[in-house]
């Protein structure tokens, strides 16, 4: 049974854990299995969470990081080692969760390029500061369930970008990697991803300060 996403979100991956990894890399092309569980242990909860944020549904994501992990173990040989084992093993994921909604949609079109997000010209000039911003967001229990309506809600190869970039940790290189895209898509994408997450957030924050305002005028009141 694969791991819920009640996980809180990677934290950023430190120079030896990238070493660790290519060692394991490394002993895995060499037939070492033991070694490739190490690989599959320490990226499936994050294959997981992708998975199902691209299916929407447990059993599928399931399904697909078994197939994923299965397409690495037997295409090991190919990764050129280039990128992370991890920035591979999420393109393949991703590859797969969409070839899964291909077949459940009856081979509807489903791709993340879009060629509006390839120019320059559509990048936002400004995105003004806020807070909290959506990583600390998806950090705090409380408002989990908020932003993952929120993402439902928002097109997918926005909020795929977001979940990569932050919430799971990637590089935008890295992102752009796992998801056959530009680094300028990537930027343009991440960028309107906070953008429309800051649009349908503001609303609960507002709510959130004005029920904190009633709570201390009631407490000044004595009542």
């Amino acid at each position: 049974m694969m791991p819920s996403t009640e996980n809180v979100a990677s934290a950023p991956r430190m120079p030896a854990e990238e070493d660790c990894e290519m060692a394991l890399v490394h002993a895995a092309k060499a037939g070492d299995m033991d070694a490739f569980g190490q690989l599959v242990r320490r990226n499936q909860v994050m294959a997981f969470r992708v998975a199902q944020h691209i299916t929407g549904s447990p059993e599928d994501a399931e399904e697909v990081v078994q197939e994923a992990f299965l397409k690495a173990f037997r295409n090991l040989e190919r990764f050129e080692e280039r990128s992370r084992f991890s920035t591979w093993v999420t393109r393949i994921t991703v590859n797969t969760a969409l070839m899964r909604l291909r077949q459940r949609r009856g081979h509807e079109t489903v791709a993340f390029r879009q060629a509006d997000a390839d120019d320059p010209s559509a990048l936002p000039q400004e995105v003004a500061d806020w807070r909290p911003d959506p990583e600390q967001i998806y950090t705090r229990r409380e408002l989990r369930a908020i932003l993952e309506r929120a993402l439902a809600d928002m097109p997918q190869h926005y909020s795929t970008v977001f979940l990569l970039r932050d919430v799971e940790g990637f590089s935008t290189s890295e992102t752009a990697e796992a998801l056959g895209i530009s680094i300028t898509a990537t930027k343009a994408r991440l960028l309107r991803a906070r953008l429309q997450l800051r649009e349908r957030l503001s609303a609960y924050f507002r709510d959130e300060n004005s029920v904190g305002r009633l709570k201390a005028k009631t407490m000044r009141s004595g009542l």
